[in-house]
């Protein structure tokens, strides 16, 4: 395993001077790299890279002087909204995104599931939470066979064809949000599906890790190191689902934290573990949300704490058996 940088931390500044800042932390081996929608793409241009193939040395050469690899290319968006425009931008970047990752030799693209509307009627996105009233099933059927399994299967025979992996991150809000609704469209669509697992997202659902790994296994395409703390009087008055804004930190039931300020050493070992049980041997790659702390404070505890716990090593055999 190596310890990995997802960068939107740093889209504030160019592709050199986020790579000075990365350069503060030699542990790191690995970025990944926003390539548009939610996550930017502060720091490549992905046209200019698709249409020049001397680019596209010259900016991973630029990557290898400071001793650093992409383990992905991310464009988190939601290619079957059902407003047109935004699928057909979204989807658009999702495509040109599996594109320059395979001629850049990335294996993995990390995106969302999307969310549809309830019907073709729609105009905004209808995340599907109780099975009653009656009603809830039949939106939740249409928006399965009608919109997400089509869309998934042909972005996962491009991608497939591509030897590109699709990592799903599983998130509220969107069809895709804990392992059940990812193995639910992995199996309908093809093993190009997978997660890109990030615990912070499950904490909060009450999702154990460790079991969740289990679960997930070879699907498990890439993993986001980032925590979750829960306020145990706020989530005893009012329960994890929380629309409050993430400002308002105090009144909410759980907020994003730094590695370790939300689970403790022993709980993300477990997960490191686990991993390795499921034969993950990638990257964590550390995204860094945490608004109670400085960006390099954050990262820098984060970094730490992972350093500690990875597994960069083979395993041994079983000698004393």
């Amino acid at each position: 395993m190596k310890l990995c940088l997802f960068t939107p931390l740093f889209n504030g500044l160019d592709v050199d001077a986020m790579l000075a800042q990365v350069k503060r932390y030699p542990q790191i081996e690995m970025l990944e790299l926003g390539a548009g929608c939610w996550p930017g793409s502060a720091h490549m241009d992905v046209n200019a890279l698709r249409a020049d193939a001397g680019k596209r040395r010259d900016y991973l050469a630029k990557l290898a002087g400071q001793g650093l690899e992409i383990s992905a290319l991310s464009c988190h968006g939601n290619p079957v909204h059902p407003a047109e425009e935004i699928a057909r931008r979204d989807n658009s970047v999702l495509r040109k995104t599996i594109e320059l990752a395979a001629t850049m030799g990335v294996k993995t693209v990390v995106a969302f599931s999307g969310c549809p509307g309830g019907s073709g009627e729609d105009a905004t996105p209808n995340w599907i939470t109780a099975a009653w009233p009656p009603e809830f099933g039949d939106m939740l059927e249409w928006q399965w066979t009608e919109r997400l399994v089509p869309y998934w299967k042909e972005i996962a025979r491009i991608a497939a064809e591509a030897g590109v992996k699709i990592a799903l991150e599983a998130h509220p809000g969107f069809s895709v949000y804990n392992p059940e609704t990812l193995l639910k469209l992995r199996k309908m669509t093809g093993d190009a599906i997978g997660i890109n697992l990030d615990p912070s997202h499950l904490w909060w659902q009450g999702i154990d890790i460790p079991t969740a790994i289990r679960e997930l296994g070879a699907a498990i395409h890439h993993f986001h190191a980032k925590d979750v703390a829960i306020n145990p009087a706020n989530r005893s008055r009012n329960g994890v689902l929380d629309t409050k804004s993430y400002r308002h930190m105090a009144q909410r039931s759980w907020m994003f934290r730094s590695v370790g300020w939300g689970h403790d050493e022993l709980e993300w070992k477990g997960i490191v573990s686990a991993l390795r049980l499921a034969g993950y041997d990638g990257v964590l790659s550390i995204e860094h949300e945490d608004a109670l702390a400085s960006t390099h404070e954050g990262l820098s505890a984060a970094v730490e704490m992972l350093s500690r716990v990875l597994l960069k090593e083979p395993p041994v055999e079983a000698w004393w058996t």
